[in-house]
């Protein structure tokens, strides 16, 4: 599969072209190219969301989006994506900590992040972990900001493949199509990274 996204959006030759004007200080270039990414980037915003209620209830997509494309922007200073794939999942990952952070600001005493929800992946899970219920349980809370941080810590091809099942909303099938790799590839890492995460929350295998 292409890496270019469906719908006829920018391709890596012309994303490389508005990093290189960035790169020489042409400021229009950076407005140019979140217009291009535009949509694609609140999409990403809006189904991210969904995944940190403690942050849905207070924030809305536009403006969980303007904080992730400034921590973006930070990030394209340090980082060249080789591709539209690269550049974003480059994105997903400051929406990722974005999130992260504001839902731990709305978890405090008096229950603003208390809806949450608990993800016990089972080793043979083959789409995205449930959708969050509400709940007031702040041990809870703790243990799904503690999956999030998790999947940053993952192997970068595990890391991958668990943001674009979990965030991208995609199963596991197109997230290989996406990543290139066969789907026993794509069972092997997906295993790997759920045994990694399932340790990281005190959980056993059973």
């Amino acid at each position: 599969m292409s890496d270019t996204p469906p719908s006829g959006p920018p391709g890596t030759t012309q994303l490389h072209g508005w990093l290189d004007r960035i790169k020489a200080g042409d400021l229009s270039a950076r407005e140019e190219m979140l217009r291009a990414f535009c949509g694609q980037l609140e999409a990403l915003a809006h189904r991210m969301l969904r995944r940190f209620p403690a942050v849905a209830r207070w924030e809305q997509t536009g403006d969980v989006l303007q904080n992730a494309l400034l921590r973006l922007e930070r990030a394209l200073r340090a980082v060249r994506p080789d591709s539209v794939r690269g550049f974003l999942g480059l994105a997903a990952e400051q929406m990722r900590r974005e999130l992260v952070d504001l839902a731990r600001h709305y978890r405090g005493p008096l229950g603003l992040g208390a809806n949450h929800a608990t993800w016990r992946a089972e080793a043979g899970a083959c789409g995205p972990p449930p959708e969050p219920a509400d709940g007031s349980d702040p041990e809870d809370l703790v243990r799904w900001l503690d999956l999030h941080e998790g999947v940053a810590s993952l192997p970068a091809q595990e890391r991958e493949l668990v943001g674009l099942v979990l965030y991208h909303g995609m199963t596991q099938e197109q997230a290989g199509e996406v990543l290139g790799i066969s789907e026993r590839t794509v069972q092997r890492h997906w295993k790997a990274a759920l045994l990694k995460l399932r340790s990281r929350l005190g959980e056993s295998e059973g």
